[in-house]
């Protein structure tokens, strides 16, 4: 087990790179077992508060997606944000990819720290974790939070093609890990962005196993839980990104609407408003928590 640094670069809205640095809540490695060994940053709830379970998107760290958001919870919240297997410091394994033993991974290393329930806040993939979480461990949730994600992320012909192509492409996965990290840094990472962030990100990048990320995206494209979302029984909110490119508008209220009692909390922002626009994006992610914790259970 080890400790970490737990400093990061400044925000992306912010203009030097030298000053406003974050520091990050300290993060250690696990060991889950008969599982593996992933790493968390873990923080502990203050007296009569609630634990948000952080779970980032795909090609994210729990970092990367969270960085920006971490101190708008520290003090308010018990916090837990892990970085998913194949992804940045998460469990390495010669399994698939599944989304399933994502959810899995999570309620085992609640297991470890000992925490009971949480309000499971996923963004992007980690919207599908966060309702698998509820499907198959439903006594630790005591509510959903769903950020630029949806019930299916592939409706469409093109849509299924594309996901498809995304399943040939995990084969030539292990001999293209430069470009793909140059990939997904350009969609992280905007014009304002300074070059200690973009460094930052770059190394956090260069953590992921390439070819479980692939099998990764064909997972997202394989999940659909229209079936099931409506027998949802705690309380849902969202924070929809209202000019995503990755998932659109229309998809992630079509989700919303079908879940009894659902509300959501507009950004107008794109995939990566988290960290293009993190002041936006706070406000909206604490109303969205603050919805669900007063109508859920918690006392």
């Amino acid at each position: 087990m080890t400790g970490d640094a737990a400093i990061a670069p400044r925000e992306a809205s912010h203009t030097d790179d030298r000053k406003n640095r974050l520091v990050l809540p300290r993060g250690r490695n696990y060991d889950l077992p008969g599982r593996g060994r992933t790493f968390a940053r873990v923080l502990q709830a203050p007296p009569g508060a609630p634990t948000i379970l952080l779970l980032h998107g795909w090609t994210a760290t729990a970092d990367l997606n969270w960085y920006s958001s971490y101190s708008a919870l520290e003090g308010k919240f018990g916090l837990v944000a892990l970085d998913h297997r194949g992804h940045g410091r998460g469990i390495r394994s010669q399994r698939p990819f599944r989304l399933t033993d994502c959810a899995d991974d999570a309620a085992a290393l609640l297991d470890e720290l000992g925490i009971e329930q949480v309000i499971a806040v996923g963004y992007s993939m980690g919207g599908p974790i966060a309702q698998l979480i509820w499907r198959r461990h439903p006594k630790r949730v005591l509510g959903l939070v769903m950020c630029a994600t949806a019930a299916s992320f592939s409706n469409s012909r093109q849509d299924q093609m594309r996901f498809a192509a995304i399943g040939t492409l995990a084969q030539a996965a292990r001999v293209i890990p430069r470009a793909l990290r140059q990939l997904i840094g350009s969609q992280l990472l905007t014009g304002k962005s300074g070059k200690d962030l973009r460094q930052w990100a770059i190394g956090e990048l260069r953590r992921h196993d390439p070819l479980k990320l692939i099998q990764a995206g064909r997972r997202i494209g394989l999940f659909d839980s229209r079936r099931w979302l409506r027998t949802i029984d705690v309380p849902v909110s969202a924070v929809v990104t209202t000019e995503d490119e990755v998932v659109s508008m229309e998809r992630q209220r079509a989700m919303l609407k079908v879940i009894p009692g659902a509300t959501w909390h507009d950004v107008a922002g794109s995939h990566t408003v988290c960290a293009t626009q993190p002041e936006v994006f706070r406000e909206a992610l604490l109303a969205a928590i603050t919805d669900v914790l007063a109508k859920s259970s918690w006392t």
